[in-house]
């Protein structure tokens, strides 16, 4: 006599974790013991303590999150179904598996051709795909997926530009001394209309920061005030949004500090803002390179070429970005400066993020190295480097 349903349901998702070839897991169908929970979603994560299953359980107005340990899990989903919820449909390579337990007297189990993939996927390739899930509701609040979650015509490029974000933040978090058991602040000034801020808490609560406190900067009321309607609804802690500006914004406490796209020198004042709150990790993506072009005297050899003013506004994109890398030098950080994203989304896909160096090394070969880049196109004057008091004519300031 074959198992009931749910036991051989159950037998097959246990043969997934244990051959890693779990892809995904929908449990759904609810009983009405939970008025608000409408379904729960489940899926592979590799933590810094080992591999989880992260759930989301969404409800009507929130998604919770929570990752479990694997036998942890099993325990909470052999607790749902039946109960609480009497569908799941487990995605793996090999097959589709469909439980069905609304009739109780003729539960269903039917297996049915993979639709999610051929053959298990690299875990580098798998790690990459899952770091947003289309199906997360805040992507639908803010207009990236639909209901059913599919990226809407005209979002690929959003879409992906959030993955990319998630990822390099990943990495880059790895690199700082910032451990994933203590609280994390990050602050995303100039957050628009909030895709980056819910990217990145919902990133940081899934994957070892639990407790971490995202908050997200922006000048027009009218964003903050949808962004704020978006977090009551799907974030119910840890994720808030403030009035103000990059200028005027204190931010004592930040760990991490995020502004992208930024507009000329308000990319300085996020970057002054960072050093001075002693920030493990400051990440800006610079917009607007206005602030130089004036001052550049382009050296002898290139004066033919400079006179090109496609060729000159490049030129101060670049002396005016590898001037604030060396000035993040001297004030004790370790910069990389790279692209963020493919140029069909944007021109503007440099990512410029610095790690604080503990200790900070030797400050006088790098202010010279400042000094004599800005001398060379003839800079007298850069706003970082005033906010950081830092003479580019040979004397510090304090």
């Amino acid at each position: 006599m074959n198992p009931p349903p749910l036991d051989r349901f159950l037998r097959l998702l246990r043969e997934a974790l244990a051959e890693g070839t779990l892809l995904k897991l929908t449990l759904g169908a609810p009983t009405g013991s939970d008025p608000s929970l409408r379904k729960v979603l489940v899926r592979p994560v590799t933590l810094k303590s080992g591999p989880c299953l992260a759930f989301v359980f969404r409800h009507t107005t929130q998604d919770i999150t929570k990752n479990l340990l694997p036998d942890e899990a099993l325990g909470r989903i052999e607790a749902l179904l039946g109960t609480e919820l009497k569908t799941g449909h487990l995605f793996t390579p090999a097959a589709d598996a469909m439980l069905d337990l609304r009739d109780a007297l003729r539960p269903r189990l039917c297996l049915r051709q993979p639709s999610q993939a051929t053959s298990t996927p690299a875990d580098h390739d798998r790690a990459r795909a899952r770091l947003i899930e289309p199906d997360t509701g805040w992507l639908h609040t803010l207009g990236v997926t639909t209901t059913e979650g599919r990226v809407c015509g005209g979002m690929e490029a959003k879409f992906r530009q959030l993955n990319k974000f998630v990822e390099l933040l990943s990495h880059l978090l790895a690199d700082t001394k910032l451990a994933a058991v203590q609280p994390l602040r990050l602050v995303d000034m100039g957050c628009g209309k909030g895709y980056l801020t819910f990217a990145a808490w919902d990133w940081l609560r899934r994957h070892g920061w639990p407790a971490a406190e995202v908050l997200g900067i922006e000048a027009r009321a009218e964003l903050v005030a949808a962004c704020r309607r978006a977090a009551a609804e799907h974030a119910p802690a840890g994720l808030s949004f403030e009035s103000g500006t990059i200028a005027s914004q204190a931010l004592a406490g930040a760990e991490v500090l995020v502004a992208l796209h930024a507009c000329d020198t308000a990319t300085d004042d996020a970057l002054a803002k960072g050093v001075e709150a002693g920030a493990a990790l400051i990440v800006v993506s610079p917009c607007c390179h206005q602030e130089l072009r004036p001052q550049l005297v382009p050296p002898r050899v290139l004066a033919g070429a400079l006179r090109h003013g496609i060729l000159r506004e490049r030129q101060a994109e670049f002396v005016t970005d590898a001037l604030r890398a060396a000035l993040l030098e001297w004030a004790g950080y370790e910069t990389r400066v790279f692209e963020f994203i493919s140029t069909e989304h944007t021109a503007k896909n440099l990512m410029l993020a610095a790690l604080k160096r503990d200790p900070p090394g030797e400050r006088e070969p790098l202010a010279q190295a400042a000094r004599e880049l800005a001398a060379f196109y003839g800079i007298r004057t850069q706003r970082l480097a005033g906010q950081l008091g830092f003479s580019l004519s040979g004397t510090e300031g304090a």
